[in-house]
């Protein structure tokens, strides 16, 4: 039976594991190696080569912005992920992964226009949208995903 009293997060800076209680994670836990925050309350930019280790580590759901430089809609809609990254930063983990620098993992999850945003939880993806939403309907959407 899984320990709902604790819960795995990844190290922002160094990837190590940490385990936090549940309770604590209001109180900005930092990673007992590095010392960084483990809640930044920011979108944390991912690559091909870490990917994986927030996906299947970490014990919060995990949103997942794909997105490129020169995609409009995804410049439109970063301000409004930023914000609930940083106001819902105790209820998931949320990364960024820049489609034209990191196609391994792009193409891995078969993604096709962007921005697409792709929630997973414990390792596995559990919903996926198309398109940019407006901030509230955005807000929503990681309500439900990570209830």
């Amino acid at each position: 039976m899984p320990d709902n009293s604790h819960r795995q997060l990844v190290c922002p800076s160094c990837l190590a594991l940490n385990r936090v209680p549940a309770e604590r994670l209001p109180d900005s836990p930092v990673c007992g190696k590095c010392k960084s925050e483990l809640l930044p309350g920011k979108p944390l930019n991912v690559s091909d080569a870490n990917f994986s280790r927030f996906i299947e580590k970490s014990d919060l759901p995990v949103i997942v912005d794909f997105w490129a430089s020169w995609c409009g809609p995804c410049q439109q809609f970063a301000p409004a992920y930023a914000n609930i990254a940083a106001n819902l930063k105790t209820h998931a983990l949320f990364l960024k992964l820049d489609t034209e620098a990191n196609q391994q993992t792009s193409a891995k999850y078969g993604i096709r226009s962007i921005p697409t945003l792709i929630a997973f939880r414990q390792g596995k993806e559990a919903q996926r949208l198309a398109g940019a939403l407006p901030e509230q309907q955005f807000k929503q959407w990681v309500m439900q995903v990570s209830a």
